[in-house]
């Protein structure tokens, strides 16, 4: 099998041997410092239990084995040359994989996926052929809502098990470190252990405001000086104290572990997995890094030294059985104890923050997908695109970690439940590649089984034995992931039946215009952006604006954000311009496509871009055939791609309102050619009447046609075109320098009163409650306070 020719993503120019070399060497403190920091923890919790009192030499060979045969099976053969080929758009992770199948078939239950939302839910949707292949399981998916359901149930399972990791990883990994003082102090109560276990966990959480990129080039030198210091010691203890522990590489002695410890064998699986934690960071943060980089990286550095260190520990352990509590300190030679201890501290800093900074990036795809309350997203670096910091969830992880060190004070009831979390993340993996091959890269579904059937029942052999530790704090990551899923389920739930309720209330504008005369509606100065989830129509919202308060603005533009299944969006694919009804209703719609990594942006960059893309539709409307033209149109005209102008945002020069007025009063036959509109030096007098918010004012750039004399069109209808657009444009510059108001729904959901209790319960409880105290959505939208106008309605779903 060759997953990496059968990738349908983008192939990127080959890389220089410097550019991978470059990309490998950083990937070192942003990948692998959480797999590298496992062998101070994964001896210790696999001898835990009944299994500790009678330790020998033989089991001691076969542990060896089993970490050595899962290190080769997992990360280097599943992820290194299958998983990271299965990339989407370069993008890698739990999300990434679904957004995958969601592309190739139409799996997603995002609110995008309405006979009317056609132009976003086909957004790079790839229309595979019907082979015998994929055809089958890809139709029975679509086919049966309750498939799709649960497909979006299994990756909300794995994101959930992510975020567990993100609050267990610092625990385990900072408790670890930190043990070895009681090496060094055996007399050390435990107590000074957690204590200052909780001191570093409270000081790494306190210092993500700052993001990584400030400290970055720390990261990638201290994990390379873990791995070689972590590779010598084994080197060392191989030569000094048992070579023949070679012989162990051979998985005879996998088989002989398990016919002698029998039960006691398979319940330490469960402290074995944990020398692949930190695996599916190859796959989550392949973003950052290329695909060859990273497999450089982990088969030249981090495999061979993680498999050095493994050896050579086991060779101390072998012949010191009663030091299997504390071995991997133990086996460091003290003249390098002090260096090695400091290292693997700051090492284990490092694993965390990765991980940490890996849950932001995941809550923010399920927020952009609809399945998480709003939160505030800050992006910590204007450079490196990506790094973001999550204020409620920094702080709601840091009250999680601390109950977890101090709740356990062990590393051993930690990794119980640490290893739960790890391997259920990487069976959803398997499960979701494994439809990859069939749906994506049309190969056998017998290729798919055997795939899943090999690292399937690998990590579902890992999974029983973890399992059975659950009462020994496996309980926690369960309890945390039924948490987690629970509001992300629900959350998704409330808004897609607030998103119906929005579709069959709403109303057509034809219907709306026609109550203008009995309402007294009246235009006033300015622009506004009616913000809404329909592409077609015009929500209740705004029809219960109006006949509240029966004005509104000279130029409107219903304003639609819609997530789709791709990382990013380009910036000239991502606005969709129409106009609402005919030309002068001064009406438009704007659909704004953001991929689920996108940002944003703030809201004079919003501004700029909108009003732009709404000026060179403008242009182009009178003279693109695909644009219909006023008299063809619906109430609802089609949607262009807009963007040309989307990147020339820039001060502003040239023309003034004036001259623009002048000049398209001139007479005579007219061509088209480009000048700047001056939108700067037009100033509201004092008489002038904006009774709606303003806000601060900002600029905006855009080409005007000037009139000239042409005598190649002497019948006159090109000028009066040229003519209707000057006017329309000058309507849109005068109306940008009035101001920019922002109208949005302020919903109260509620079930209807013939809904079951389960219902009920979550609607009117958990789905009220998410809604009061997450982030409201204008600061999440980053809209100005003071230009924002919120209408109430309640909504009975």
């Amino acid at each position: 099998m060759d997953p990496e020719s059968a990738s349908n993503s983008q192939a990127p120019r080959k890389a220089s041997v410097a550019a991978v070399l470059m990309l490998a060497y950083q990937s070192f403190g942003v990948v692998y410092g959480d797999l590298s920091v496992s062998p101070l923890y994964v001896f210790r919790n696999t001898f835990s239990g009944d299994l500790r009192n009678h330790v020998t030499e033989d089991e001691i060979f076969g542990v060896l084995s089993l970490i050595f045969w899962t290190l080769t099976l997992i990360p280097v053969i599943k992820y290194a040359f299958i998983v990271l080929s299965a990339d989407d758009n370069g993008e890698g992770g739990t999300f990434a994989l679904y957004s995958l199948l969601c592309r190739h078939a139409k799996l997603s239950l995002i609110l995008n996926q309405q006979t009317a939302d056609r132009e976003v839910s086909t957004y790079k949707l790839v229309e595979l052929p019907d082979t015998i292949r994929g055809e089958k399981v890809r139709k029975l998916l679509e086919k049966h809502r309750c498939l799709r359901t649960g497909l979006l149930i299994i990756v909300l399972l794995g994101t959930s098990m992510v975020i567990g990791d993100g609050i267990l990883t610092p625990s385990i990994s900072v408790m670890s470190a930190i043990s070895g003082i009681s090496v060094a102090a055996p007399h050390l109560h435990q107590n000074v252990v957690v204590i200052v276990s909780c001191c570093i966990l409270v000081l790494l959480f306190a210092l993500q405001h700052i993001g990584t990129r400030r400290i970055s080039f720390l990261f990638a030198p201290v994990v390379l000086a873990w791995l070689l210091c972590n590779c010598s010691v084994g080197v060392y203890n191989l030569i000094a104290y048992n070579p023949g522990i070679i012989r162990a590489l051979s998985p005879y002695y996998i088989y002989k572990f398990f016919k002698v410890s029998k039960k006691d064998g398979w319940i330490s699986l469960g402290g074995v997995l944990l020398c692949i934690t930190g695996s599916e960071a190859m796959y989550a943060d392949l973003g950052h890094f290329s695909r060859r980089s990273i497999k450089v990286a982990f088969t030249c550095v981090v495999y061979p030294s993680l498999t050095l260190g493994y050896i050579g520990q086991a060779a101390y352990l072998s012949k010191n059985l009663s030091h299997v509590d504390h071995g991997f300190f133990r086996s460091i030679p003290k003249p390098v104890f002090w260096p090695v201890f400091v290292i693997g501290t700051l090492a284990s800093v490092v694993g965390s923050q990765a991980v940490i900074s890996a849950t932001f990036s995941i809550i923010k795809q399920c927020q952009a997908l609809g399945c998480f309350p709003w939160v505030k997203v800050v992006h910590t670096s204007h450079a490196i695109y990506g790094q973001i910091y999550i204020p409620e969830i920094n702080w709601i992880m840091l009250v999680l970690s601390l109950s977890v060190t101090v709740g356990f004070q062990n590393t051993i009831d930690i990794g119980n439940a640490y290893g739960i979390a790890v391997i259920v993340v990487m069976l959803v993996t398997t499960f979701l590649t494994a439809l990859v091959i069939v749906i994506v890269w049309q190969r056998s579904i017998m290729l798919a089984f055997i795939f899943f059937l090999i690292f399937g029942s690998i990590e579902a052999f890992y999974l029983s034995s973890a399992l059975f530790k659950v009462p020994q704090g496996g309980w926690v990551p369960l309890v945390l992931a039924g948490i987690v899923m629970t509001i992300m389920y629900i959350w998704h739930y409330g808004t897609t039946l607030k998103y119906k309720f929005d579709i069959q209330n709403k109303v057509s504008m034809k219907w709306l215009l026609t109550l203008g005369p009995s309402l007294g509606i009246v235009r006033v100065p300015g622009i506004g952006l009616i913000y809404t989830e329909l592409v077609t129509g015009v929500p209740a919202i705004f029809s219960h604006f109006v006949t509240n308060l029966p004005a509104f603005h000279q130029i409107l533009v219903f304003v639609c954000m819609k997530s789709v299944p791709v990382p990013y969006v380009p910036p000239n694919e991502r606005y969709l311009i129409g106009r609402v009804g005919p030309k002068d209703f001064r009406m438009y719609r704007c659909v704004v496509r953001y991929g689920y990594k996108d940002s944003t942006g703030d809201d004079t960059e919003f501004e700029n871009q909108v009003i732009s893309n709404l000026a060179e539709f403008i242009k182009t409307e009178s003279s693109a055939p695909w644009i219909p033209s006023s008299s063809e149109m619906s109430v609802d005209g089609r949607m262009a791609v807009m963007g040309t102008l989307a990147g020339s945002i820039t001060s502003i020069t040239s023309l003034s309102v004036n001259s623009l007025s002048e000049s398209a009063c001139s007479e005579g036959p007219a061509r088209m050619t480009p000048t700047t509109l001056n939108t700067d030096s037009w100033e509201p007098s004092e008489n002038t009447a904006i009774p709606f918010p303003t806000g601060r004012r900002k600029q905006v750039q855009f080409d005007v046609p000037v009139i000239q004399s042409d005598d190649s069109d002497a019948n006159g209808e090109g000028n009066a075109t040229d003519l209707e657009v000057r006017k329309e444009l000058g309507d849109l510059i005068r109306a940008k320098e009035a101001g920019v108001s922002y109208v949005m729904g302020h919903s109260y959901v509620r079930a209807v009163k013939n809904s079951s209790w389960l219902k009920r319960v979550a609607i009117d409880f958990i789905f009220k409650f998410l809604r009061s105290n997450c982030r409201e959505p204008s600061m999440a939208l980053h809209i100005p306070h003071m230009s924002l106008i919120e209408v109430g309605m309640v909504y009975c779903v």
